[in-house]
């Protein structure tokens, strides 16, 4: 150090060297101005934070304490106690520290964050919700505290409360490096569509000739609202999702195989012997199910990687690559049962799919499906933000009865729980008139 320097000046040296990661010339300057001016506030302090580094706490702490004695009123001392206490696993006397902070200066969302997260540590997570909900009010963007509030919010079960926290988080800066994909799922499910929608457009442009961009930029922009969604998207989309599909949609609560299950059970409880087709089978989730009933089983689908999913079950008679419109009106009085789990979410006008599972069907033959239940009034059906379509009641009833199908019944449930959140699905079963 420079013998001429002053002790201000050779403290910014010090601080400089410290923050820059020089801790060697650091804590020789600390040290050469606690000689030169014993207990100078500021060089205790930050020797004792460059201890604690160092993992030598029990010097560190007695350097902090001391500089905190000298000096009383800095919230952001107290604030490094707070820390090196917590550190040291005492808690209480880390949240006194964090507490004195926030005293001095309440507007601080670092000191409340700080303080939720050591009560958090100790069990008071009702207390540290508040700490957590303090510090986001003074900052909304502040990420550290939206991550431990979602984290506190996950413990506890509030999956609904907990995602929108992660989301927040998701979509701060800087975004450069994070999935596109996953931006726009956040920023869908905080409701933020117009960004949503840019990320897609952005995404479109970089990759000009993948569907899934283009099928989701529709979805939030409502530019143009697609009768369904187009063969290319649907087989990307599946293929990308097949290894892991079964997985994610466990986690998910997902009940469409088991809805299909009980309307057959009512309907065709004693028929065995039938011909089904299991209409966009994927990989084959109503298979061990369908199969009690079947004579021969078909599977179809438009994913090559669902079509070998399901083929390992071995419950399949044939499984065959095709859109499964195209396929039922390409095989009229072919089958008993056409079930489709899942697969009309994927579709918004159902006219020509139901004339072609109407013509596929034998006299008296079942048509039992899913979908998603659009209640908004006088709704036909809906694209959605999260690219899938939901249907009103009266439009399928109507459409169905248009179509020629006895309708034996419509029956409500939840078909999945997404983000948290229970998804309402109707089970519809028709059959075609003798």
């Amino acid at each position: 150090m420079d013998r001429q320097l002053n002790s201000d000046e050779a403290f910014e040296f010090a601080f400089s060297c410290h923050k820059t990661g020089d801790t060697e010339n650091a804590k020789a300057t600390y040290l050469r101005i606690l000689e030169a001016v014993p207990e100078e506030p500021r060089s205790l302090h930050f020797l004792g934070i460059l201890l604690h580094q160092e993992e030598k706490s029990d010097l560190a702490l007695s350097c902090v304490k001391r500089s905190i004695e000298l000096f009383p009123d800095s919230p952001d001392w107290r604030n490094d106690l707070g820390n090196i206490l917590a550190d040291r696993g005492d808690f209480a006397g880390a949240v006194a520290e964090f507490e004195s902070a926030i005293v001095l200066m309440p507007g601080n969302p670092v000191y409340w964050n700080n303080l939720g997260a050591v009560q958090d540590r100790c069990g008071r997570s009702a207390e540290a919700y508040l700490s957590f909900q303090e510090a986001i009010a003074i900052d909304p963007f502040f990420g550290d505290a939206l991550i431990n509030l979602a984290s506190l919010l996950d413990r506890e079960g509030r999956q609904v409360e907990a995602t929108e926290y992660h989301c927040r988080a998701y979509v701060l800066a800087p975004t450069h490096g994070k999935p596109k994909s996953m931006l726009g799922i956040a920023y869908c499910r905080l409701g933020r569509l117009a960004e949503a929608a840019e990320i897609y457009r952005e995404w479109m442009f970089e990759e000009p000739d993948n569907p899934i961009p283009k099928h989701h930029f529709l979805a939030c922009s409502k530019a143009a609202v697609p009768l369904r969604a187009s063969d290319d998207y649907v087989e990307k989309h599946f293929d990308r999702s097949a290894a892991n599909f079964d997985f994610n949609l466990n986690n998910i609560a997902y009940r469409g195989p088991e809805m299909i299950g009980r309307a057959l059970e009512r309907v065709a409880a004693d028929s065995r012997g039938f011909s089904v087709l299991d209409a966009g089978c994927g990989t084959g989730l109503c298979a061990s199910m369908l199969s009690v009933y079947a004579k021969r089983l078909i599977g179809v689908d438009l994913s090559s990687a669902m079509l070998d999913e399901a083929k390992k079950r071995g419950l399949y008679h044939e499984l065959v690559k095709c859109e499964i419109t195209h396929y039922l009106a390409e095989h009229p009085d072919c089958f008993d049962l056409v079930a489709a789990a899942d697969t009309l979410i994927y579709f918004g006008a159902l006219e020509e799919l139901f004339s072609a599972a109407y013509s596929a069907l034998r006299p008296g033959g079942f048509l039992v499906f899913t979908v998603e239940d659009e209640r908004s009034a006088n709704a036909t059906f809906s694209f959605n933000p999260n690219g899938r379509y939901s249907h009103g009641k009266d439009y399928l009833d109507t459409l169905l009865l248009q179509s020629g199908f006895e309708l034996l019944a419509m029956d409500s449930d939840i078909i999945r729980v997404e983000f948290g959140m229970p998804v309402a699905g109707l089970t519809i079963t028709v059959r075609r008139k003798l």
